[in-house]
């Protein structure tokens, strides 16, 4: 940009009004007198240029009001703008044209004539025609914007010096003002404000307030500016020396292999097919790194991150190969019975193979521990080939356990879900979260509810972890969650999953598994073959009912195994060539017998009934003893009863003081009497509501003096009005009593449809008998008489 001296020539036209093409100019005021250069490249700027430089070379520049309107209307932009005269053009490339104009009068319009194919408008020249000469106030005026010049040259460092000289040659103040004005680096409003002043008086007024105003922005900018500076200086240092060893490292070659491993992420970057923010997140955090000392602590976390990201499966996955017919063979191979278990699992793979779609409920694999629970997990992913991947949630407090660490710090790492699915190559696994019921809480987070967007099908097709900070496809994992228990399962979480039992194994199961599966894989791996060691039925059933005290079969394959690592010993000291496991040879290699089982014996007595518990194990016996003794009417509970089963037996007691008289009962008994009851093995805790009419009927036997049938189990909770009420865990309790010798099992009525789930071979051996009230029971279980020995 440079001024103009001399006096334009131009031919007016009458009353200093023409008709002249205008360009509307984004970001740009011109100001008279002044010669610069700017590229248009709008159809209708390009049609007005064509137009002026053949008719004369005039145009009209006018400033739009906002830069960003590509297609402007008269009321876009200023109507007070420059008359200028085309000096030069030239084409660029891209269908631009750059301009030389001089600019030579202001002008306002006065009226828009059209606006297509380009602006044409009548112009009215506006001339600074006061003649301000002799006038002390404009000479005031031109010196103290000069000095204001002079200072804001001097603190701007954009501009140079020799501006300032060309300024104070000029004489004519109105000059004086559009030629500062031009240089300033100030907003277009503001520009077009002096513009707009045609007083030159009132114009050289405003420019030195705007003057003053930016040169006290310049300050305060030099002021911060150099705090910066003071605050750097370490940092400043601290980048010298790294460039020193940068360049160090450049002569090492070291440089070189950073290059390389910046080229191939960007090519495995290219190969990956990513949604498109996650692709510039990624390249971004590659660029970053690239400006990194590669041996920093951030260069490392930089690039685990970017390692990460690309080693994730986003477009790998296992086709699947869904044959109901081989799931079936394989269930069927791994496992040993869990009938009902395997038919929801293939009835789950059938539904997802006509679906196509794995949206539905989360199978989640309740019952004891060692029945089989992620080893049928494992089934599942080998029926329809896919990986399986195992995640252990038990004791697991922290949500960033699941979700991830932020990065924040050095040390950061993916939830160990995005780990897992990393280190399984597939997008499309089977996930295993075992031990779904053992997930604790405190301050670091609740993982449980981490947890309800990873299962929820809805939401886990954009997981994001923490540390990826980019959402990941879940929705095609089959997720699986396994639990000994369902009370201690947060209720949302359980509400996403369908529950299937896995009950415990009966003797008879784990004879046949022990038999067809634990035996010939303990004989392998401890190195022995069939032609030196053998295990018979007698020998197996020693080791379940003595040796192991389990619904799963986990201790009796380490049982087993333990067998076999003593008779290889035998064997490579030269001791044996051969031992066959009898039931007493287990006692010979194992020891002393670690566990009895009860085995009802013995004449019936007054007071002792036979009841039946649930514990996690499976099923077990319960004698439950009462006795009366004089006092004053206290209950005494011993055996470590919970509070469940102390309420029982206080519902019990009030049941009988309501009934005394038709059992021909001292209707003062609680008052001259001290009942006790008494449990035996008092060090292990016990409780729940099922040994009610157990108790009930113990005491209403030691206050009649009628002995009670030993040979006779029952369970159930009663009422205050004698009411048998259903109870749980049927299947594991009536194989405790057959177990026992017993074969007669009181139930109550509502319980009958649990019968079902009882094995066949043992349902076929025991007498059930469906109870409604206490009455019920002790129809079958006193002996009044000489009857019901039977």
């Amino acid at each position: 940009m440079e001024e103009n001296n001399k006096k334009p020539e131009f031919e007016l036209e009458t009353d200093n009004i023409m008709e002249l093409p205008m360009i509307p100019l984004r970001g740009l005021t011109v100001f008279p007198n002044m010669v610069l250069h700017f590229d248009i490249g709008r159809e209708k700027s390009i049609n007005a240029l064509e137009k002026a430089m053949i008719t004369g070379q005039h145009i009209f520049l006018a400033s739009q009001k906002d830069e960003n309107t590509d297609l402007p209307t008269p009321d876009d932009f200023y109507h007070i703008g420059t008359i200028g005269k085309i000096k030069q053009m030239l084409k660029l490339p891209g269908d631009s044209i750059r301009v030389l104009v001089e600019g030579m009068f202001r002008g306002e319009i006065e009226e828009v004539l059209f606006e297509v194919p380009y602006f044409r408008c009548k112009v009215k020249r506006i001339d600074d025609d006061t003649d301000l000469s002799d006038d002390a106030e404009a000479e005031a005026l031109m010196r103290t914007v000069l000095s204001s010049f002079d200072e804001y040259i001097n603190i701007n460092q954009d501009l140079a010096p020799e501006i300032f000289a060309s300024v104070v040659t000029i004489e004519d103040p109105g000059r004086m003002a559009d030629t500062i004005s031009s240089h300033l680096e100030i907003k277009l409003e503001d520009k077009q404000a002096l513009l707009e002043i045609l007083d030159p008086k009132k114009r050289l007024e405003k420019l030195n307030a705007v003057l003053i105003k930016e040169i006290e922005i310049l300050n305060i900018e030099h002021d911060i500016s150099s705090k910066a500076k003071s605050q750097i200086n370490k940092n400043q240092r601290e980048y010298y020396l790294r460039e020193q060893m940068r360049a160090i490292q450049e002569e090492l070659g070291v440089g070189e292999e950073i290059e390389d491993e910046i080229a191939g992420y960007m090519e495995r970057l290219s190969k990956i097919e990513l949604e498109e923010k996650t692709k510039e997140k990624v390249e971004k955090e590659i660029k970053r790194f690239s400006k990194m000392q590669s041996s920093s602590a951030e260069a490392n976390v930089s690039r685990s991150y970017i390692e990460t990201i690309l080693d994730l499966p986003w477009n790998t996955e296992s086709e699947d190969n869904i044959d109901l017919n081989k799931a079936e063979e394989i269930l069927n191979e791994d496992h040993y019975g869990l009938d009902k278990v395997k038919e929801r699992v293939l009835e789950y793979l059938a539904v997802i193979q006509l679906s196509e779609s794995l949206k539905g409920p989360i199978l989640c694999l309740v019952g004891p521990p060692g029945v089989g629970k992620t080893s049928i997990a494992k089934s599942i992913a080998r029926s329809i080939d896919r990986e399986f991947v195992r995640m252990s949630l038990g004791g697991v407090r922290d949500e960033a356990e699941i979700r991830g660490h932020r990065r924040t710090y050095i040390g950061a790492i993916p939830g160990r879900i995005i780990s897992a699915i990393k280190d399984s190559g597939t997008k499309n696994p089977v996930f295993l979260f075992d031990e779904v019921d053992k997930l604790g809480a405190d301050y670091k987070g609740d993982p449980a509810s981490a947890l309800l967007e990873v299962l929820d099908p809805e939401q886990n097709k954009d997981f994001t972890d923490h540390y990826l900070e980019v959402p990941f496809d879940l929705s095609k994992v089959m997720f699986i969650t396994t639990a000994n228990t369902t009370d201690t399962i947060p209720r949302p979480l359980l509400d996403r999953m369908e529950i299937i039992e896995v009950s415990g194994y009966t003797e008879e199961d784990k004879v046949n598994i022990a038999s067809k599966y634990l035996v010939p894989k303990q004989i392998k791996e401890n190195g022995l073959t069939s032609k030196q060691i053998s295990f018979n039925e007698q020998s197996i059933r020693t080791l379940i009912n003595y040796y192991t005290r389990e619904s799963g079969v986990r201790n009796l394959e380490r049982e087993i195994g333990n067998i076999c690592r003593k008779v290889a010993r035998n064997v490579v000291c030269g001791d044996t060539k051969k031992v066959n496991v009898s039931g007493k040879k287990v006692t010979e290699l194992l020891g002393k017998k670690k566990f009895r089982f009860d085995i009802i014996k013995g004449e019936k007595e007054v007071g002792v009934t036979t009841g039946l518990a649930w514990t996690i194990v499976g099923g077990d016996t319960l004698f439950i003893e009462t006795t009366a003794v004089p006092g004053n009417g206290k209950l005494v509970l011993t055996g470590q009863l919970g509070d469940v089963m102390q309420e029982s037996a206080k519902a019990g007691v009030s049941y009988i003081r309501s009934v005394a008289s038709k059992h021909k009962i001292d209707e003062d008994f609680y008052k001259n009497l001290d009942l006790h009851i008494h449990i035996p093995e008092g060090a292990t805790p016990k409780d729940g509501p099922s040994a009610g009419v157990t108790m009930c009927t113990a005491i209403i036997s030691t206050l009649t003096n009628t002995p009670v049938r030993k040979d006779v189990a029952m369970t159930g909770e009663i009422t205050l009005r004698g009411k048998v009420l259903p109870v749980g865990g049927i299947r594991e309790k009536v194989l405790a009593a057959h177990r026992a010798g017993i074969r007669k099992v009181l139930l109550p009525k509502d319980n009958e449809v649990d019968i079902l789930d009882i094995p066949e071979a043992v349902r076929n051996e025991m007498e059930f008998v469906l109870i409604k009230n206490v009455n019920d029971a002790l129809k079958h279980v006193l002996v009044k008489d000489g009857k019901n020995d039977n």
